[in-house]
């Protein structure tokens, strides 16, 4: 079931360090220009209805680009939207993005969190 709501959007203000060093967080970076990004954003959302135990965050890219930014350069990991990251103890433990954002890859990548 999607939720009604989306789940929580990152704070502009948000530290991009504190949250990078989450114990646990899946974060999904969209895109509201972009068809693939939708599709994606829907799959999440699936996700987030399924499993609202697991900790969220999305972001805008082009409203937060700065933010969205310091992430891809403090994980070393590049730029892309719509793009899903799995964040364990501080780390980027698993990361797609395109089409390969689906709620099922989403639960694989969560599993046991």
């Amino acid at each position: 079931m999607i939720s009604p709501m989306p789940p929580t959007q990152l704070n502009q203000d948000a530290d991009v360090e504190e949250l990078l060093s989450s114990r646990r967080l899946l974060l999904f970076k969209h895109s509201p220009t972009c068809p693939v990004s939708a599709h994606a954003f829907f799959e999440y959302r699936k996700f987030c209805g399924e499993h609202p135990d697991v900790p969220t965050l999305w972001l805008d890219v082009i409203e937060q680009r700065p933010s969205s930014l310091a992430i891809a350069e403090a994980t070393g990991i590049t730029h892309e939207s719509p793009q899903a990251l799995w964040i364990q103890d501080g780390v980027v433990s698993w990361h797609a993005s395109h089409g390969a954002i689906t709620a099922s890859s989403l639960e694989e990548a969560t599993q046991g969190a």
